[in-house]
């Protein structure tokens, strides 16, 4: 019922920056919130940044100070602005959104479908 499409990913060397983007569709009453998990080769999914329809903005501790989520509610859009990139962030990135649906109850969490980040030294 509701699509979330990522785009921006791609391969940057260690320091640069990317910026990855993220936008809701479908029967959408409105958004909690949007954010972005990671997952690195062999490894366990993390939650990187969250934002709420509040503007409130969490991170993980090792991004704080080089990435930035930002909301454009009217878009149904979330970004993630990515600084000094380090190898280590080299991962699979997934928007999530928290949406609840038109003519439902609930608020249900949404996936995209993932972009690589490929960070080389």
């Amino acid at each position: 019922q509701v699509q979330l499409v990522e785009s921006g990913g791609g391969l940057v060397q260690a320091g640069g920056s990317l910026r990855l983007s993220c936008t809701a569709s479908g029967s959408i009453f409105s958004i909690n919130a949007m954010g972005w998990y990671r997952q690195p080769p062999g490894k366990q999914r993390e939650l990187v940044a969250s934002s709420t329809s509040g503007t409130s903005t969490n991170y993980a501790d090792s991004v704080k100070g080089r990435f930035t989520v930002s909301r454009d509610n009217a878009k149904n859009a979330v970004d993630l602005q990515m600084s000094s990139l380090k190898p280590e962030d080299t991962a699979v990135y997934y928007c999530y959104a928290h949406i609840a649906i038109i003519g439902r109850g609930g608020i249900y969490q949404y996936w995209g479908q993932g972009t690589q980040v490929t960070v080389s030294s």
